[in-house]
């Protein structure tokens, strides 16, 4: 299904007919009749930019234009909820030198000292928004490192690149700093300030520091005097005595936090005695928390082994335990072509594919296809994506695969991207207009 067999007017009603829509990605399900898998024929009534209406295929003939679809699966548009674009692409001038979590830190902290200007970020952040935009993504939450000084360089390089994005991807970004920095109270006021100046969210990497639960309080309560969300990397580590997690949701459960909490990594979960699983899990669900796996990531950093032996754990939080509990559960990109991660693309159905595989979201299939769609734009609150309704705009994704077999098996480069009802170009940047930001005997080829 190239491209070319869909035709969309600019104004007037348009049928794309024949499609395979997922329960999880609907807002309204009456009249429609689902598989085993999830699916149901359907046909999407579009009209001048929005969905009009979706119906089961027996619909009677109206005479609009119609496009048969051949029963290929369609996605709303995708929402990546924790990617870090202000470090994409620097692999090519700062490879990890070995893989590891250590490695990775040392690297970025090096390349952003002597390379993040502006003038550097600036160029990378769109290249990364380009790959996002051209595989289907509408949203996107990208942390930004925000230790003294960088946070003065970022945050009005970001604000500027969400303004020129700002129609095609919806750009939130959330600050990135060790949680023992926030003991210095005069600069972690002046970080939350900017934060909240440039419409943002309030993060940090938490550790077990001696007086976590001191600096999460002054976290949680920086949000509620300034009306911010809360966005946390947690536990990203095997040391089962790394319970961050917990302390999280107990410090929203006593506080009484009203706003939005996304905690993203949490592997060393999977590490835990069951008993303080449970207990952990029961208070995530209490507190209403979200929470984000990054399965690419994760697997690439945790348990690599300098001995040359094979890594024997997966790296991945517990998402069918929280989501058996009711918990708001996502995967997302994470890091692009640096140290983190040598590779990806911000690609979010090959976030979904390897998911599928690593976190077995099938067999069955259930209501996973909701982790890249409606559960993190619920996580990022955002009202008019991740869900396919009468009313909302017209931006899905159509794909060639019938059944989820056929859309996992292959990477579905031909798929069709429509945003406002129309066929965007999904060409994909080229990596050479990087090139004048690397050190020229490090340039990949």
């Amino acid at each position: 299904m190239n491209s070319d067999r869909i035709t969309l007017p600019k104004s007037g009603p348009c049928r794309l007919s024949n499609l395979r829509l997922h329960r999880s990605h609907l807002g309204e399900t009456s009249g429609l009749v689902f598989d085993a898998e999830g699916f149901a024929r359907a046909d999407i009534l579009l009209r001048d930019g929005r969905i009009e209406a979706i119906e089961a295929p027996e619909h009677p003939d109206r005479g609009e234009p119609a496009n048969d679809c051949r029963g290929g699966i369609a996605f709303p548009a995708f929402v990546d909820c924790h990617t870090h674009i202000d470090k994409g692409h620097i692999w090519p001038r700062s490879p990890n030198p070995n893989g590891s979590f250590a490695g990775a830190l040392e690297t970025v902290v090096a390349d952003s000292r002597a390379n993040w200007s502006a003038e550097d970020l600036k160029p990378r952040m769109e290249f990364s928004l380009a790959c996002a935009y051209a595989h289907g993504t509408k949203a996107l939450r990208t942390h930004i490192d925000s230790a003294s000084p960088q946070d003065e360089i970022s945050w009005p390089v970001f604000d500027a690149v969400r303004e020129e994005w700002k129609g095609r991807i919806d750009l939130q970004g959330v600050c990135l700093f060790g949680i023992d920095a926030a003991r210095d109270t005069e600069w972690f006021d002046r970080l939350s300030a900017l934060v909240a100046r440039h419409k943002g969210v309030l993060g940090a990497v938490t550790y077990m520091v001696p007086d976590l639960d001191e600096m999460l309080e002054r976290l949680f309560r920086k949000a509620m005097d300034l009306g911010l969300d809360l966005d946390f990397h947690a536990d990203e580590t095997d040391d089962i005595d790394a319970v961050s997690l917990d302390r999280i949701a107990e410090t929203a459960e006593r506080l009484g936090f009203e706003g939005k909490i996304l905690v993203g990594h949490c592997c060393s979960l999977a590490r835990q005695p069951d008993d303080r699983v449970k207990a952990t899990l029961d208070k995530v669900a209490r507190a209403g928390l979200s929470v984000v796996s990054l399965p690419m990531c994760n697997m690439y950093l945790q348990d690599r082994r300098s001995d040359g032996t094979t890594p024997r754990w997966r790296g991945v939080t517990l998402l069918h335990e929280m989501a058996a509990r009711g918990v708001n559960v996502c995967v997302a990109s994470d890091n692009t072509r640096d140290p983190f991660y040598a590779y990806g693309d911000l690609d979010v159905l090959e976030v979904y594919r390897e998911a599928t595989r690593i976190l077995h979201f099938d067999h069955p299939v259930a209501d996973w296809p909701a982790s890249v769609t409606a559960n993190p734009a619920r996580a990022m609150g955002l009202d008019d994506a991740g869900v396919l309704r009468a009313g909302a705009t017209a931006d899905l994704i159509l794909f060639r695969g019938r059944g989820m077999t056929e859309l996992l098996a292959r990477p579905e480069s031909d798929r069709i991207v429509i945003r406002d009802g129309r066929v965007i170009d999904a060409s994909l940047p080229d990596y050479s207009e990087l090139d004048h930001l690397m050190e020229p005997e490090s340039n990949e080829h």
